[in-house]
């Protein structure tokens, strides 16, 4: 854990959210900007700043956020959706603990962004 980072307080339940799933090694809750009608973010529990990194520390926690990612938009009743990671700032990453954004509920262009 991390203390000053966002993603970290809410894994420990000290920044509220509104929590949509969660797995072993993952927390899921609606993102507060939501940029389609379902927006959820899948975070790791861990503090990794990215995917690349925790695709390195620990492949399972990067396996269990893709498969959360995908339940969580069928339980929404979405067969297509869309899943991305910002890695970096200049591609849009704002807080830097691994997080996949769920995106699902509209038809999205190509390419993104």
């Amino acid at each position: 854990m991390s203390s000053d980072c966002l993603f970290c307080g809410i894994v420990a339940g000290q920044v509220p959210a509104s929590l949509v799933a969660e797995g072993e090694r993952v927390l899921a809750f609606t993102d507060i900007n939501p940029q389609a009608p379902t927006h959820v973010l899948v975070v790791s529990r861990e503090h990794h700043p990215d995917v690349a990194a925790l695709a390195a520390a620990d492949p399972p926690a990067l396996a269990e956020l893709v498969g959360l990612g995908q339940r969580i938009a069928r339980d929404a009743g979405h067969s297509d959706f869309r899943l991305v990671f910002n890695t970096g700032a200049d591609a849009g990453q704002s807080v830097f603990h691994v997080h996949g954004h769920v995106l699902a509920g509209r038809s999205f262009g190509w390419p993104p962004g």
